[in-house]
């Protein structure tokens, strides 16, 4: 099996457009992905450290609105944070759109899709709704720059992402030694150590104890955030002497975080961490059962290089397995909808025009009656890779309702269904869904046929 440009699109992109032309070869792909970051600079969206209301801003408003001596003053306070709450909210709908923007007109598909396969690998869910639009910032700052450099500096930034810390509740994590810990009778949480290990790095079965978790959560006291300091390392609040995680002692003179960076490091360049990483790619991108050379690959690529992304992605792209025809994946909600932005070339002028309201009528609680409320995965493991989960009765009743109104209330002037087939689904669609394009008694019902049908569903 080799190189297809359609399924390289699909499978590997963002799906088809009538207007960029897919990938011409492996090569193609993967110097995109190594070359600069075109859509993000043609429609950018701000760092996590520059975003303005910021926590901090919330919390000197309730503060005045607790402090307020009088009505006005409190009403005054009310009305400043009602302002800074409707800001937040067209924040975060302008990042919605400024990201399907770049899904829509990229040449470098595989670069959205790294990104969000990357933003769910270190899912982190806002912990309360004025966290929400912080997530596109974070992922902007921590996420994106690092998937195509090496593992190693992405888990380092990702470990210190205040949303993660908040999520896994580092700050409550304490050495029981440490001068705060002595102090308030205050001790470990060890919820980002198991993560990081399980989830993270080394993979559910990998090779660590309880006894590893322990160590690597007292390793980690110290790391924390506060809407007021930002992220910092306190050594009052750090475990004293040395830990030892999975045999390698880290630590024992003064506190510091170089010496958290070192076991990540150490964590990123573990076998179990390649196994589980490229098994996780292959399933995330080929199928639910992959072949087990291609994950040894992967795997032995990674390790050979050093831990660089690059290397795993391009062992992916060139196995065999990487190019089989039959479409085994779903598309998860987030990706359904911008493949059909894509495919029916919704202009960013467009998108980008749109306020809150319209974004959350039109991609927020569509996407919630699909089955994937936007950033709000269930647990710390991220959205399911098993293709049931998102071929429910809800979540299909969600896709229809979607293909079949939205686009008729997104575009002015729909395209010939006709054509559109083609456009969506490449040169040969299957007979069924052309016959459906034709037979359809409406354009907006032929374009939802398409959108709706399981070709296009899958990839």
């Amino acid at each position: 099996m080799t190189f297809d440009p359609i399924l390289a699109a699909v499978r590997f992109g963002n799906g088809l457009s009538p207007d960029v032309t897919a990938p011409a070869s492996v090569a193609d792909m993967l110097t995109l992905l190594a070359g600069p970051d075109l859509a993000a600079a043609a429609y950018p969206i701000g760092l996590f450290d520059d975003i303005r209301p910021s926590q901090w801003d919330f919390r000197l408003v309730s503060s005045d609105i607790q402090a307020a001596e009088t009505d006005a003053d409190r009403e005054a306070a009310m009305q400043r944070r009602a302002d800074m709450r409707a800001a937040s909210n067209e924040l975060w709908a302008r990042n919605t759109t400024m990201q399907l923007s770049r899904d829509v007109t990229t040449r470098d598909g595989m670069r959205e899709r790294l990104v969000r396969f990357w933003a769910d690998h270190f899912t982190a869910p806002p912990t309360n709704g004025a966290w929400r639009y912080h997530v596109y910032p974070m992922i902007e700052q921590r996420i994106r720059p690092h998937i195509a450099g090496r593992f190693s500096d992405m888990l380092r930034a990702a470990v210190m992402n205040p949303l993660l810390i908040q999520y896994l509740s580092q700050t409550q994590s304490i050495g029981p030694q440490s001068e705060v810990g002595q102090r308030t009778g205050r001790g470990l949480n060890e919820n980002m150590a198991r993560e990081v290990l399980e989830l993270h790095t080394l993979g559910t079965g990998g090779g660590y104890s309880q006894t590893d978790v322990r160590e690597f959560a007292e390793l980690l006291t110290g790391l924390t955030y506060s809407a007021r300091r930002g992220l910092s390392y306190q050594t009052n609040k750090a475990e004293p002497g040395a830990e030892v995680v999975l045999g390698r002692s880290y630590g024992g003179g003064e506190a510091s975080l170089d010496q958290v960076l070192q076991a990540l490091d150490d964590l990123a360049l573990h076998p179990d961490t390649a196994r589980h990483l490229a098994r996780k790619l292959a399933v995330h991108f080929i199928g639910p059962e992959v072949d087990a050379d291609l994950v040894t690959g992967m795997a032995a690529r990674y390790l050979d290089s050093g831990g660089a992304l690059m290397a795993l992605y391009e062992a992916m792209l060139d196995h065999p397995a990487a190019w089989g025809a039959d479409l085994r994946r779903v598309k998860r909600p987030v990706d359904f909808v911008a493949a059909s932005l894509r495919a029916l070339a919704v202009a960013p002028a467009e998108l980008n025009d749109w306020p809150y309201r319209t974004v959350a009528r039109r991609i927020f609680r569509p996407l919630s009656a699909m089955g994937q409320t936007l950033h709000q995965p269930l647990g710390p493991d991220g959205w399911s890779e098993d293709d049931a989960a998102w071929i429910t009765p809800q979540g299909m009743a969600g896709r229809i309702t979607w293909a079949m109104q939205m686009p008729e209330r997104m575009l002015d002037r729909l395209p010939d269904p006709r054509d559109f087939v083609f456009h969506a689904l490449g040169p040969t669609p299957p007979e069924a869904v052309v016959f459906a394009a034709h037979a359809a008694e409406t354009v907006p019902d032929g374009i939802g046929l398409v959108l709706a049908s399981s070709a296009f569903q899958r990839r």
